[in-house]
């Protein structure tokens, strides 16, 4: 790890956590010049300790075994001086997980995966500076799995992705190999189906739209992302939105993640005009719209407090059980914060049109 990604690591562990739809290597095998033709699923087994050759089948299943930075089937015969990378999406750990009685919202379980409705504040993962207390500590204990430095590949191995730690809601968990390689090509591959409810300022002009623009880090500000509409910088984003209630100021609306980038929702919203209410990062913990009496600060302010962090909800989830095979959807409550803000904006609303 170079200077510069420790740096990256150190300023904003979470959201660098975050990313998703990008493929981390695990392991790299550079073949002797001597070796033998072999199946590479034997030869990995054969190079790899406490990992099974099934789970490595399963790698391979879901394209994440590489040879030559390309894609191989488990037939592939491995020739001498192959440059061979297991790749996953998501960024090895190296640190114990340490199992924590922390209450979790489990929205549905069973022997292959659960879903957690996750609270906004509670961080997904520990890292430099949050090495407990975390969705991931929580589950180590509701599962009875703890993990030393020396586990195989460095992880609990469960989460198949991740939202922001101030956002709220679903939160998919696999449970084992096999659940947790098919879940997470899943999400590679852009076939599940998210929904998410936000609170954004301004009155968004169109009913529906769709918002396209790679979004990538901005280089003057490293905790925060930016699209690049000229399309040469950052990864391929589209975001599509629909509006579901118009409070004047504010627009409730749903978002649609096509892809799935590090503050996807908050960096588009904020590049057409439209930040989310109260997002620090991205200039919406201020007042963007309204007027300039103080009775209307006060109001502001009181909204600031009564959700105390950016507007943004994962409501739905939808996938493909990884066992039998079906698609399936689950939907969340918006959670009671959010709820509030948008009934004292409903009330403000109607008082406005009353007057």
């Amino acid at each position: 790890m170079n200077r510069e990604r420790e740096l990256d690591i150190d300023l904003n562990v979470d959201e660098y956590l975050e990313e998703e739809q990008q493929l981390f290597e695990h392991y790299h095998f550079d073949v002797d010049k001597g070796q033998s033709m072999l199946r590479i699923d034997k030869y990995i087994t054969e190079h790899m300790e406490q990992t099974s050759r099934h789970r490595i089948q399963l790698a391979i299943e879901a394209g994440f075994v590489r040879v030559g930075g390309k894609i191989v089937k488990a037939n592939y015969k491995v020739k001498p001086l192959d440059k061979i990378s297991i790749v996953m999406p998501y960024q090895k750990r190296g640190f114990e997980v340490r199992p924590e009685d922390i209450p979790l919202d489990i929205v549905y379980e069973d022997e292959d995966l659960l879903l957690v409705n996750k609270p906004a504040g509670l961080v997904v993962h520990p890292g430099f500076g949050h090495f407990s207390g975390t969705l991931i500590n929580a589950l180590a204990h509701h599962l009875g799995i703890s993990q030393d430095d020396d586990a195989e590949d460095h992880r609990m191995g469960i989460l198949v992705h991740r939202i922001d730690k101030d956002t709220s809601g679903l939160l998919l968990v696999a449970k084992n190999d096999i659940s947790q390689l098919n879940l997470a090509k899943q999400f590679f591959d852009h076939t599940i189906d998210r929904k998410y409810v936000a609170v954004v300022w301004g009155n968004i002009k169109e009913d529906s739209g769709t918002i396209v623009g790679n979004i990538g880090r901005d280089p003057n500000d490293r905790l925060r992302f930016k699209v690049f509409p000229d399309g040469d910088q950052g990864k391929h984003a589209v975001t599509h939105y629909k509006v579901i209630e118009r409070f004047g100021y504010v627009t409730v609306v749903e978002c649609v993640l096509e892809t799935g980038r590090t503050h996807q929702i908050r960096v588009h919203m904020s590049y057409i005009g439209h930040p989310l209410f109260n997002d620090d990062r991205y200039g919406g913990n201020q007042i963007l719209k309204g007027t300039i009496f103080a009775k209307y600060r006060q109001f502001i302010d009181n909204c600031f407090k009564i959700l105390p962090r950016q507007a943004l909800h994962a409501k739905t989830l939808g996938f493909t059980h990884p066992t039998t095979k079906e698609r399936v959807f689950f939907d969340s409550e918006i959670p009671e914060d959010m709820n509030n803000l948008i009934e004292k904006w409903r009330r403000y609303a109607n008082d406005m049109r009353e007057e």
